[in-house]
């Protein structure tokens, strides 16, 4: 059964915010609010946890297109080769906001996504989630959490969310109602910005 913890955004209490962070570092997986919709995600430090996060989405975790949620832009060049200036400035710009960025990756890319050369980075402006990446002192990887649901594709209610992913995860978040438009994806590895998936938000280039 997981565990249902309430936490506002307006001031996201540090108790519950460490309460997370141990569920995390323990190997436990998430749902967690973002700025667009409600997403499920775990340590990026932890294999065992992105392959059970991977088998809840039906994908191989080598394949898989996980985001790497970051608390800012100072993370950034762990797990992103350089970038130069007019790449940057656009992160700048857009960042925290409710885009997922694809950059070129580098050599510290967690061991199972050694073979990708690119990487989707978010900063989401949800002050729940940048708390928690904060506190746990690294990136967590993320992925949005679809719904059956023809009409829906996104649950937006944390109570539905729990009855439906209760035995599948460890903990739900309930940040308050969620959005259910996903981020716009850019990507940036090329010589001129690639909007991927329109999503929310209005991009700033």
């Amino acid at each position: 059964m997981a565990e249902f913890i309430k936490i506002y955004e307006e001031n996201p209490n540090p108790k519950e915010i460490k309460r997370v962070v141990k569920i995390l570092r323990e190997g436990g997986v998430i749902i967690y609010p973002s700025d667009t919709v409600y997403a499920l995600g775990c340590d990026i430090k932890n294999n065992r946890a992105m392959e059970r996060v991977a088998q809840l989405r039906g994908v191989k975790l080598e394949k898989a297109n996980f985001s790497f949620v970051c608390e800012d832009l100072s993370n950034l060049s762990d797990y992103v080769r350089q970038i130069d200036t007019p790449t940057f400035k656009i992160l700048k710009r857009n960042l925290p906001g409710p885009y997922t960025f694809i950059l070129p990756g580098n050599n510290n890319l967690p061991t199972v996504f050694k073979k990708k050369k690119e990487v989707g980075i978010r900063v989401p402006d949800n002050a729940i989630t940048r708390a928690i990446v904060s506190e746990l002192g690294n990136p967590i990887i993320s992925t949005s959490i679809k719904d059956d649901d023809e009409v829906i594709e996104y649950t937006t209610d944390p109570e539905l969310i729990l009855e439906k992913w209760d035995r599948q995860v460890d903990l739900v978040i309930d940040g308050g109602y969620g959005g259910n438009v996903a981020s716009t994806v850019i990507d940036l590895t090329g010589d001129e910005p690639v909007i991927v998936r329109e999503g929310k938000g209005s991009l700033e280039l």
